[in-house]
């Protein structure tokens, strides 16, 4: 398996309105109208103002803890924590993957709400959430596909923040990234720019499993997709 640099389409994501709805907490049909409409309009601009990529980067330099529940990624240790660590633990290799919708569609969001259109700019804040999530299913689907190749499996995905994974890694992370495809930076607090862009970590083995869902692994309660993607879009 060799690194690998993607640059998707909208289309590529078969995004639609009903998805958006879902997301935003809205049952089939039950939107009004004028909701249905905004969402439309988003995801017809975000054609022209996203700039999406994705890239991923693979790791064979790793050594595993069973004591401290670190991962060392070329040698960078990482406190992953014990629900992460449990997923990855049996990994021969390790992908580092970052993800982003690019800029535009978060001053897109930002623009609208500083103009008091609270609504419009909420649409497209979860618009952009929902671009950066299908880019990476998509990343990680020419993942698995690479590894399938070569025999092996590869984990569900993995970010900082997450399942007790604290957030300040992201430095190190970066570290092994540093002059990334995706043109994401950091701030001081770890916080990403573009704002809708991900990254984080993948296993691949002989003996890795991948979890169909696993928000019941994870402890976060304030991720907007808990209790809504019942299914993975990983084939």
């Amino acid at each position: 398996m060799e690194n690998a640099q993607f640059h998707f389409t909208l289309s590529e994501l078969n995004l639609n309105v009903s998805q958006i709805e879902s997301v935003m907490g809205y049952k089939q049909g039950e939107s009004q109208e004028p909701i249905s409409d905004l969402i439309s309009e988003a995801l017809k601009e975000s054609e022209a103002i996203c700039n999406i990529k994705a890239e991923y980067r693979i790791f064979p330099d790793i050594r595993f803890s069973d004591t401290e529940k670190t991962i060392e990624i070329n040698n960078l240790v990482f406190h992953i924590e014990k629900i992460v660590y449990g997923q990855l633990r049996k990994s021969d290799s390790i992908a580092v993957f970052l993800c982003t919708a690019g800029e535009g569609i978060g001053i897109r969001s930002r623009k609208a709400m500083q103009e008091g259109d609270l609504l419009t700019g909420y649409i497209y804040d979860v618009v952009g959430s929902e671009i950066v999530e299908a880019a990476t299913d998509l990343m990680q689907n020419e993942l698995k596909n690479a590894a399938l190749s070569s025999g092996m499996k590869i984990t569900n995905r993995f970010s900082p923040g997450y399942c007790g994974w604290d957030v300040a890694q992201q430095h190190k992370l970066f570290r092994l990234v540093p002059d990334n495809f995706c043109g994401i930076s950091l701030t001081g607090s770890a916080l990403m720019y573009p704002i809708k862009s991900v990254s984080g970590i993948i296993g691949i083995g002989k003996n890795v499993r991948f979890n169909p869902y696993t928000c019941s692994l994870c402890d976060s309660k304030n991720c907007i997709y808990r209790n809504v993607k019942t299914t993975t879009k990983i084939n």
